[in-house]
């Protein structure tokens, strides 16, 4: 009798309701002057953005370099993230927003259209980083230089 009570306890324990996943929360990380990490050839500017960067709440800030090739401008962004797992995250959730987001697997990233514009994401240990403005090839050979630089 007993162990059919212990076998009902454990079976009903066991259908009860599962607890929803809880939601990673990106801590607040304070933004730091990063240009250092940014290619120095074809730039513009980089300017540190405390709020949204790239007009996105849930990136938080970070920096925004500008470029200019010939008549083509575009720009690198970094934020970092409280760790490897959490700029994943965050890249993941960039991910969603993009129009016909393509998984890049050699680079473990994204491309795809965010509005009018290319971007090109990947993570890379606490940061999350992307090219914007750029075709798919060009953006891979400005990513390689740019994932080099976040050692």
């Amino acid at each position: 009798m007993r162990i059919a009570l212990a076998i009902l306890t454990i079976s009903l324990a066991a259908c009860g309701e599962k607890e929803a996943p809880k939601k990673a929360v990106q801590k607040k990380t304070p933004v730091t002057d990063e240009s250092q990490r940014f290619p120095k050839k074809d730039l513009v500017d980089v300017k540190i953005v405390e709020g949204a960067i790239l007009g996105k709440e849930f990136l938080g800030g970070g920096n925004l370099a500008k470029y200019r090739k010939g008549k083509t401008e575009f720009e690198l962004f970094l934020v970092k993230a409280a760790g490897p797992e959490a700029s994943s995250i965050l890249m993941f959730d960039y991910k969603k927003q993009l129009a016909n987001a393509k998984f890049i697997a050699h680079f473990g990233g994204y491309f795809g259209k965010d509005g009018d514009r290319n971007v090109f994401l990947f993570a890379k240990g606490p940061w999350l980083a992307g090219i914007a403005g750029l075709a798919e090839q060009e953006a891979d050979a400005v990513a390689r230089e740019f994932a080099a630089r976040l050692n």
